[in-house]
């Protein structure tokens, strides 16, 4: 079981955010912000902060970080969507651990949302649309949807019409725009109810995307 950085908003809360921190930060990168989300209208939410495991990362020139998965040299060029295959369905059975945890101590998947930014955004996209229960919600910020190729044949019925936020910063150097809006349009296509923004932003969070993400949680948890 991945280590966890836990907030909770009321007493024995309903609904859960597993939130996926991006390469080389670790679970505390957005504890921060809950405090900056207006949640009025939403029931009582756990807030779960995992830490990715510690691995090397070939772009970072095998230094070891917290990663979700390998980054190799091209993998976010020309606008496609190679990943480590192996890490992305390694940690996509970890975060599947953290839901059954929630279920576990009474938090009803339809309750959960999947949220991340970049590489932990990859992993929300790719583990909350894969997922055999129905989830309330996938947050994906500054990502992309990898593994794409296998996404038609392994993206579970369950979730067809979970919806989907989105969000990008349309100056973003690391990974490019087209990424994520190419990746908004493959779904749309396959059906899903896809919530998209953008800003204009580099790789990071703005506070007019913090008053959006709020109102989607109070949306789709309450």
């Amino acid at each position: 079981m991945l280590e966890t950085i836990e907030l909770e908003t009321a007493k024995n809360p309903v609904a859960a955010v597993i939130w996926m921190h991006g390469l080389g930060a670790d679970g505390n990168d957005f504890v921060p912000i809950v405090n900056e989300l207006d949640l009025g209208g939403a029931p009582g939410i756990r807030f779960v902060f995992p830490h990715a495991p510690v691995r090397a990362v070939t772009i970072n020139n095998g230094h070891r970080m917290r990663a979700w998965y390998d980054i190799s040299f091209g993998d976010l060029e020309g606008h496609t969507r190679k990943a480590d295959e192996k890490g992305v369905r390694e940690s996509q059975a970890q975060i599947g651990e953290l839901i059954e945890r929630e279920t576990a101590r009474g938090v009803a998947a339809g309750n959960i949302v999947l949220a991340g930014f970049s590489q932990g955004g990859a992993i929300a996209l790719h583990t909350g649309l894969r997922h055999a229960e129905k989830l309330a919600g996938v947050m994906a910020l500054s990502t992309y949807l990898p593994l794409a190729d296998s996404f038609a044949q392994e993206a579970a019925p369950a979730n067809a019409k979970t919806s989907v936020f989105m969000a990008h910063g349309t100056q973003d150097p690391v990974v490019p725009y087209a990424m994520g809006r190419n990746s908004c349009t493959l779904l749309e296509k396959a059906g899903y109810a896809v919530e998209w923004r953008e800003y204009p932003m580099q790789h990071s969070v703005c506070m007019e995307e913090v008053a959006d993400i709020g109102r989607w949680l109070v949306k789709v948890l309450g």
